[in-house]
């Protein structure tokens, strides 16, 4: 069996294809398929998010999809930027300007009261079938970047019982305990018992 990763973020697949490589399954991705543009992202939720891209990869491959959203959720921004987590400073943004646009609002809030929560939905969209799962991690939003690992917000977003942010992290570390690899293995469960099933069926 084949299964698209449908995003174009390469660090996105980095992470996702580290998580996914041990399923009997083939992974591709959106790279494999120069035809499809970026897809709109206009779900109210994360959730809705991850299936909209599932749903279309799907529909314009005909082959099994797996998409993902995240969002960073900072309690003292009342939850912003959530959905808007990856265009927060605004479209076709880097990852330091997203970085540099937290820092600056978060210039002046205590450290005690800097406390952040990423989150990630995942969906698995094939002919007959649709998955989601979701995973987070709680942490901190760092007063300075600190690390040269991962990726978006991870040289901000520091974890208390690691003491390290993200972007200290090997790739290995962050994958323990990060929101999309726990997404991802709420995820595997599922699908590993889903393919079981197309198996012995086949």
């Amino acid at each position: 069996m084949k299964i698209v990763i449908a995003t174009h973020n390469k660090d996105k697949f980095k992470e996702l294809n580290h998580g996914l490589k041990d399923l009997s399954v083939e992974l591709v991705s959106l790279f494999d398929f120069p035809e499809i543009s970026e897809i709109e992202e206009n779900g109210k939720t994360l959730e809705d998010n991850a299936l909209i891209k599932a749903r279309a990869v799907y529909k314009k491959t005909g082959i099994a999809s797996i998409a993902d959203d995240t969002g960073l959720e900072v309690d003292a921004l009342n939850g912003r930027p959530g959905v808007y987590t990856a265009r927060y400073a605004g479209e076709n943004c880097s990852y330091s300007d997203n970085v540099n646009k937290m820092l600056l609002e978060m210039k002046n809030v205590p450290r005690a009261q800097r406390t952040a929560t990423f989150k990630t939905a995942m969906a698995f969209v094939s002919k007959n079938k649709e998955l989601i799962s979701e995973g987070a991690v709680e942490g901190m939003i760092a007063e300075e970047k600190k690390g040269v690992a991962g990726f978006g917000y991870d040289p901000i977003f520091y974890v208390s019982e690691q003491q390290k942010t993200f972007a200290e992290m090997t790739i290995e570390e962050k994958n323990i305990i990060s929101h999309r690899s726990r997404a991802i293995l709420n995820l595997k469960d599922d699908l590993c018992l889903y393919l079981k099933l197309l198996q012995e069926n086949a």
